[in-house]
């Protein structure tokens, strides 16, 4: 909450030294001069140091985001090879041949019969048969349950 209150602030300190310079030019265009040149000086110099503070508010937060995305990109790695140790250890528990291990990859992938009998250059009525295969050993009835064993394991090891 505080960040969120610093940004605002910052946010807004910038919009008025931008409404300040944009003031200036439409005054210097009409010959207007409102103010005396001290306190008109004054105010540029504390638009200016808005302007740089902005800068310098901007780069933090640049940084601590760039950090932050490192942090989720690891974890995401980590996710992604507890996801393929916990493929690993079913297809064993399930003793699926290389070709079942393959096609069930495929299909927790998302992918068709069509384009997995594509890949794997062999016939649909081939991958239909592995894969009614990899469901009978699964003990699941389809795709969407084998999925949901997958991510049950995965919650689990969280």
């Amino acid at each position: 909450m505080k960040g969120q209150l610093t940004v605002v602030v910052i946010v807004l300190v910038q919009l008025l030294c931008a409404f300040f310079f944009v003031a200036q030019i439409l005054g210097s265009i009409l010959g207007v001069a409102p103010i005396s040149w001290q306190l008109y000086e004054l105010i540029e110099l504390g638009a200016a140091l808005g302007l740089l503070l902005g800068v310098a508010f901007g780069w933090v937060v640049l940084r601590r985001t760039m950090a932050r995305n490192v942090v989720v990109e690891d974890q995401l790695r980590l996710a992604s090879g507890a996801f393929m140790e916990v493929l690993e250890e079913r297809f064993v528990a399930w003793c699926l041949t290389p070709a079942e291990r393959d096609v069930a990859l495929f299909a927790i992938k998302g992918m068709s019969t069509q384009e997995i009998a594509g890949l794997r250059d062999v016939s649909e009525g081939t991958i239909k048969a592995q894969t009614n295969a990899i469901y009978r050993k699964a003990g699941v009835a389809g795709r969407t349950q084998l999925l949901s064993l997958f991510i049950d394991d995965l919650m689990a090891k969280a």
